[in-house]
């Protein structure tokens, strides 16, 4: 299974979450298969998006497309990391 993994620091949650929201119909069309988030225990605004997708390239096109930019800037999201994650093994403890 493919992941990504992105942290960013958003201006206001409930901003980010209702465009987050909006986009679930072109993250599904471009290969999104799940996802979760978290936020820190200290920072509301401060948001960790970890999801599974069909392939890396996939997310990488749909990441760093001028559509998600776009996106990004009206949801209020500040200078993101995006990790590209292979799943390597997987437990239940």
């Amino acid at each position: 299974m493919q992941h990504v993994l992105i942290i960013h620091e958003v201006e206001a949650y409930p901003v980010w979450k209702a465009v987050f929201d909006q986009a679930a119909a072109i993250r599904k069309e471009a290969g999104e298969i799940s996802y979760q988030l978290l936020r820190y225990d200290s920072d509301a605004n401060a948001i960790v998006h970890f999801s599974a997708w069909s392939s890396l390239d996939n997310a990488r096109r749909f990441f760093e497309s001028p559509v998600l930019v776009d996106i990004r800037i009206k949801a209020g999201v500040k200078a993101p990391t995006f990790i590209y994650l292979q799943e390597i093994e997987r437990g239940v403890l």
